[in-house]
């Protein structure tokens, strides 16, 4: 009987989480109200307060999640490949971040308010994840390019996760600004996520070799 109600117990907030990845593709950050996440489950809204007390709680487990789901794709690339090209190695790795455009979605636009009015346990939590994340990517670069010394490789990372943050506006438009950019006579960059990426991590691998 234990064992059926910590499975229970586990499954509930997965349900909260859902509803909220759910009501985020019709809906803005700042519009979702825990009231519209009760609505869409089996909760009160009070109940919901047992697993998340605000709704940036919610979305800080969505990223959990998203870079948990982002680690074992990098995993994968890690152990199926002995060695890639850097043109094998930008198409993977930017495959696996196109998979992954919630967490690009709330990465460019509410991060900052997400991590601030969420409570320390779950941002300890979530950022674990996240270095486990970044782990891994440290760990691809190593390997699939031992000639780069630690500081390009670590330039590398970094440059690579500032181009991740940024990414999803430049692939996702809103109307207004496509039209703003008309307007103004502004050709915007356009492309896809993986595109974006995959042309980003190129030229930052051929940066790095460049200066070694």
């Amino acid at each position: 009987m234990a064992r059926v109600s910590k499975t229970v117990s586990m499954q509930r907030p997965d349900e909260i989480i859902a509803a909220c990845r759910k009501l985020y593709e019709t809906m803005s950050f700042k519009e979702i109200t825990l009231s519209d996440i009760s609505r869409e489950t089996s909760f009160s809204r009070p109940s919901i307060y047992n697993y998340f007390q605000t709704k940036e709680e919610i979305f800080l487990a969505i990223m959990e999640q998203e870079h948990r789901l982002w680690a074992d794709d990098l995993k994968a690339m890690i152990t199926n490949s002995s060695s890639m090209t850097a043109d094998s190695f930008a198409r993977q790795l930017s495959a696996s971040v196109a998979r992954r455009e919630v967490l690009l979605k709330i990465l460019c636009m509410n991060l900052y308010d997400i991590e601030e009015h969420s409570r320390l346990e779950r941002l300890v939590s979530f950022k674990k994840q996240y270095f486990i994340s970044v782990g891994l990517l440290k760990e691809a670069a190593a390997k699939f390019f031992p000639s780069l010394s630690k500081k390009e490789q670590d330039s590398f990372i970094l440059s690579f996760l500032l181009c991740m943050s940024g990414v999803y506006p430049y692939s996702h438009p809103t109307e207004k600004q496509s039209q703003a950019m008309k307007i103004a006579g502004v050709s915007p960059l356009g492309g896809t996520v993986q595109s974006l990426m995959e042309e980003c991590i190129r030229n930052l691998l051929q940066g790095a070799s460049a200066g070694s």
